[in-house]
């Protein structure tokens, strides 16, 4: 049965963003090789009509990719003009182009080898092998997505300021803390001030002391923890630059930060979202990074070799007993 439900424009997919969004981080340009990952990052947000023809894209890209307008919307138990609200959600013109975009990016995934079924449950008895397959499939999507959200002008924002700062603050909880920590050895190494922190009221009292010229950087996939973001908004309100890594770029965390930062995850059996978005948070932040060590070579250089000579002698001797 068509359902002929009306969808409120306020829960447009995360594509769609208002204009004071666009104004303050520059127009968002829609890659058809982020099609499906655009739908999966803002399915959660959506409700009724919208949010099922997103979920049946989702379960079955290829078949949606085939499908005309009036099936695609008869298959999501919708209408053929919801099916064209989605399409402009996603920021194209009509069906043709969104459905051009899902086809291009699920005939490159099975050219690159991406048949493993992602979604499919992990059982008690599948073999290793089956499992290694399925998480390398499920990873390589998940990169893949991230590369295709990811707004290297914003990366390059980011690296700018950190490469400026007299401070960076480094925010997460739990997961997001680990990440957190990884990031600030690798500033710490190339000589940035850069401290991590998960406790939130440690986080705060640091963050109070930031000012105009420093940096902070909170991280949430779901942008949504709270602590996460009491630190990041003190941050900002002493004057420091804000950075959100995050996969919602409509999230509490990300709508107070100056810049986002964006990943996607590819959930698995044993591995939600959260912790399928761990690699692809890893690659952000590697990538801004080794900007920041481009932007500064010559001061990371110096720092590098130093600390590595520091650590040096703690490393055990070619050909000694382990």
């Amino acid at each position: 049965m068509v359902d002929h439900e009306v969808d409120t424009p306020a829960l447009h997919l995360h594509a769609v963003v208002d204009a004071d969004a666009v104004d303050r981080r520059g127009a968002l340009t829609v890659s058809a090789d982020g099609v499906l990952a655009r739908v999966r990052a803002g399915a959660g947000e959506l409700t009724g009509a919208l949010r099922r023809v997103a979920e049946h894209v989702l379960s079955d890209p290829e078949a949606a990719a085939r499908a005309t307008i009036v099936e695609l919307a008869e298959r999501s138990g919708t209408s053929p003009a919801t099916i064209t609200r989605f399409c402009r959600a996603m920021g194209f013109e009509g069906y043709a182009d969104l459905r051009l975009g899902i086809a291009s990016e699920t005939g490159r995934a099975r050219s690159a080898g991406w048949t493993v079924d992602i979604g499919r449950e992990i059982q008690p008895s599948d073999p290793l092998s089956r499992v290694l397959d399925q998480i390398m499939a499920a990873d390589t999507r998940a990169m893949h997505d991230t590369a295709a959200l990811l707004d290297l002008a914003e990366v390059e924002r980011a690296a700018v300021a950190i490469a400026g700062a007299s401070r960076v603050n480094i925010f997460g909880a739990s997961g997001s803390a680990l990440v957190g920590e990884e990031m600030q050895f690798s500033l710490h190494r190339i000589g940035v001030a850069a401290w991590a922190w998960s406790d939130v009221h440690e986080g705060l009292a640091s963050a109070a002391l930031l000012g105009a010229g420093d940096v902070a950087l909170g991280i949430s996939h779901t942008g949504q923890t709270r602590e996460t973001i009491e630190m990041l908004a003190e941050a900002g309100s002493r004057g420091a630059t804000t950075i959100a890594l995050t996969g919602f770029p409509r999230s509490p965390l990300a709508e107070l930060a100056d810049i986002v930062l964006l990943t996607a995850s590819q959930a698995t059996t044993f591995r939600p979202d959260a912790l399928s978005a761990r690699h692809p948070q890893l690659v952000v932040l590697d990538l801004l990074y080794i900007a920041v060590a481009q932007r500064t070579h010559d001061r990371a250089h110096a720092a590098f070799r130093r600390t590595a000579q520091a650590v040096d002698g703690h490393k055990a001797a070619k050909g000694a007993a382990s």
